[in-house]
């Protein structure tokens, strides 16, 4: 049964979006929904990849470090080129914004360069059930005894940020596990009224919602290219430093490609001008070009029609399961405005409902320790989806199909 299927066609054929599906490539007979930890192949990376592989590596070599004929530029401009690009889908300057490294290493570098900052404080202030990587790397440097970690619930940050012995404010923006959102702009003024920094991890809400960081006036940002930004398994993540701490900001990872002269071969270390600096080794070109590709593919688009679509698809899931009569508990916010392009619902045998749904080609993940997540990629997903996953999730928990044993077996990645 598909509810609200008539609904479906209708939305899907006033989609302004609708068009877009075509930019990616997806296997038939399946709904994904799992766009929110690894995004769909757009349709114009392979030929990007192999014209890396073929014509610059395969044919000019180590020559296209620098631009070759009837390039854009050079593998050396990469970086720039695509944090420039990131720039304006998370409200920043183009020269704010860097592509390199994972985020757990650009938030290794951006908390330790944070705290450089405010000498004479170590908290780094944050919330329990954070994404593990944030609050491993905050440990990572407490063991080294540079930091003092200190978690508080989402409730009590506005009050704890303002001790005077806390020098970062580091959170997801959208919560991994339930989508919830955060206030960036009042965290943000609560930390900065305490003269506190704050780090923001844009991994769950860059290229599904509408970002302000200068708006906000954020200090610093960091986030994965492998979601909303279908820049492959592995992407390059991105770094954001306001124009206003760049002068200034020590990164811990001095590595030759953050060196002012890379090519100059000198034995002390010179950072770079500006947000290059937080540059450290030799940048993944395979990488990077995948992830220009997934980068002016979500940029064409705009970022308020994909956060308008990704709000829409959301809240009809929601409308489609209550007429299926099924019984499941959403954990994510009931305002479409408080959460990111994500339901998740709570049920005992969440694992197994996951596998169940795979199984017939609806294809969202499961996270601990009970949680069903389900992603609206809105550049890619139709109404019509939407509506025929709902019945799909009605039918495994009226069915009970969860129930066999094949699904409950546990593979390494969920």
């Amino acid at each position: 049964m598909i509810p609200l299927g008539d609904e479906a066609r209708a939305l899907d054929a006033a989609d302004p979006l609708a068009a877009a599906r075509a930019l990616f490539t997806l296997p038939e007979g399946v709904i994904y929904l799992d766009g929110n930890s690894l995004g769909a192949l757009p349709a114009a990376t392979p030929e990007r990849l192999r014209q890396v592989v073929e014509r610059q590596w395969g044919e000019q070599l180590i020559r296209s470090w620098n631009a070759a004929p009837g390039d854009t530029g050079g593998w050396i401009d990469l970086p720039r080129r695509v944090g420039a690009k990131i720039a304006p889908l998370i409200g920043a300057h183009p020269d704010e914004v860097i592509a390199c490294d994972s985020t757990s290493v650009n938030l290794f570098k951006l908390i330790a360069a944070a705290l450089a900052l405010r000498p004479g404080r170590r908290v780094v202030l944050s919330e329990p059930g954070s994404f593990p990587t944030d609050l491993y790397m905050i440990a990572g440097l407490e063991a080294q005894g540079l930091a003092e970690r200190r978690l508080v619930p989402p409730g009590a940050l506005a009050d704890a940020v303002a001790a005077p012995d806390v020098a970062l404010l580091l959170l997801s923006h959208v919560h991994y596990r339930t989508g919830a959102m955060h206030d960036m702009a009042a965290l943000t003024r609560a930390a900065h009224n305490a003269g506190a920094l704050v780090l923001w991890d844009l991994s769950h809400s860059c290229g599904a919602v509408e970002l302000a960081l200068n708006g906000c006036e954020a200090d610093f940002a960091v986030g994965c290219g492998y979601k909303y930004l279908n820049g492959g398994p592995g992407a390059p993540a991105f770094a954001f430093v306001a124009r206003r701490h760049q002068d200034r900001l020590v990164q811990p990872l001095t590595g030759w490609f953050g060196h002012a002269r890379p090519f100059a071969f000198e034995d002390d270390y010179a950072p770079a001008e500006g947000v290059a600096r937080l540059l450290a080794g030799t940048p993944p070109v395979l990488g990077l070009a995948a992830l220009e590709v997934g980068v002016d593919t979500i940029a064409s688009l705009g970022m308020a029609a994909l956060a308008t679509k990704s709000r829409a698809l959301s809240q009809f899931f929601l409308r489609c399961l209550a007429a299926t009569e099924a019984s499941l508990r959403c954990v994510s916010p009931a305002n479409p405005h408080a959460r990111g392009s994500q339901l998740s619902f709570a049920h005992p045998d969440a694992y197994a409902v996951c596998q169940a749904l795979i199984a017939r080609g609806v294809i969202g993940d499961f996270r601990e320790p009970d949680v069903l997540r389900l992603g609206f990629a809105p550049a890619y997903l139709a109404f019509s989806d939407v509506a025929a996953a709902a019945g799909h999730l009605a039918d495994v928990l009226r069915s009970g199909s969860w129930r066999e044993p094949r699904f409950a077996r546990r593979a390494a990645v969920t």
